[in-house]
């Protein structure tokens, strides 16, 4: 399926062909074109940017749907040709016969806050590059370094003095500093929007990731919004893969052959979780200090690892249980060394 056309094909339980051909995207020609065949459809796309319509039509018009994972689909992108007509037939083939390898399909009631939270967070690291690019100015001529929040509006004019020496390099940070006022007002804009949203979506469960000292709103939507709801994963394994919080093992014959899928799950909860492993152990005094043992042990870069994972295993059972932030549970748990030994 793309922009504006989509290749269609109709298979048979016994495989017969009984439709194959390409369309243009039209809700009432789709309906159309499938009228004959409505009978136990199922209808299946693979999982790019522009599923969401039909998703969306297929639930109004009560037809199953079935989405597929794009980075698992290997019978379509690892075929000698490749176009839409053989591509077509192979996701229909694929499930025909059971295989098909299926992505999650998001319910439409919280997708459009979903993608309004995602945007926000695209603005905060435009925001960020921003603020990166005066201080490598700063840097450049060895000016004294930056103290005040860049993204102050009061504090922006004490920091231009400091680039008074150069009109160009002064209008350089001083467009920087503009944008930045922007960008500040959109997200915050944004973030108010979210919120109200919030209150109709999840608002019991945002009050118990609340409880976590150091988790405020931002980092607590997030993580609800990329779930959706925590009965999607059968098992806290299955929630620590998905937020990418550990790697899977690859072995042969019994012998481990390195590990893999690191890009396989969210980006936006592997992300936010790593934010959380900064701000959680400021307001906990007791983990802080064990993440300080989880660093001195295995490194800075997998100690934080580590204690991210910990807190997706605690988010997963305080959302599957319904209950608050527990700190002395929280550090009886195993890290994800000691839970794969």
């Amino acid at each position: 399926m793309h922009a504006r056309q989509m290749y269609l094909c109709v298979l048979e339980a016994e495989g017969q062909k009984r439709l194959h051909r390409n369309m243009r995207n039209d809700k009432a020609y789709f309906l159309k074109l499938i009228a004959p065949f409505r009978e136990d459809l199922v209808v299946c796309c693979e999982s790019t940017f522009n599923w969401y319509w039909l998703a969306d039509l297929c639930a109004e018009e009560g037809i199953e749907f079935v989405l597929g994972h794009a980075l698992y689909m290997r019978a379509i992108h690892g075929a000698k040709a490749k176009n839409d007509r053989i591509d077509s037939e192979k996701i229909a083939t694929l499930l025909r016969g059971g295989v098909m390898p299926m992505a999650y399909v998001y319910p439409a009631r919280m997708r459009a806050t979903r993608d309004l939270m995602r945007r926000r967070t695209f603005f905060v690291c435009a925001r960020a590059a921003l603020q990166g690019h005066i201080k490598l100015v700063n840097a450049q001529y060895n000016l004294p370094s930056i103290e005040e929040d860049v993204r102050s509006a009061r504090c922006q004019e004490a920091i231009l003095e400091q680039f008074s020496f150069a009109e160009d390099v002064k209008a350089s940070v001083a467009a920087d500093m503009d944008l930045i006022v922007d960008y500040q007002t959109v997200i915050r804009r944004l973030e108010r929007k979210i919120l109200d949203s919030a209150r109709g979506h999840c608002s019991e469960d945002l009050d118990l990731l609340l409880s976590i000292k150091g988790v405020g709103p931002v980092i607590a939507l997030t993580i609800l919004y990329e779930i959706e709801r925590i009965e999607r994963f059968p098992r806290v394994q299955d929630f620590v893969s998905y937020a990418r919080l550990v790697k899977c093992s690859h072995d042969s014959a019994g012998r481990p052959h390195g590990s893999g899928g690191a890009k396989m799950g969210n980006p936006y909860l592997k992300w936010i979780f790593s934010e959380a492993v900064i701000h959680v152990p400021r307001h906990n005094p007791r983990i802080a200090a064990r993440l300080e043992r989880l660093e001195q042990k295995h490194g800075k870069g997998k100690g934080k690892i580590l204690m991210a994972h910990k807190l997706g295993r605690a988010v997963f059972f305080m959302l599957k249980n319904k209950t608050a932030f527990d700190e002395e549970r929280f550090l009886g748990m195993p890290t994800a060394t000691q839970a794969a030994a």
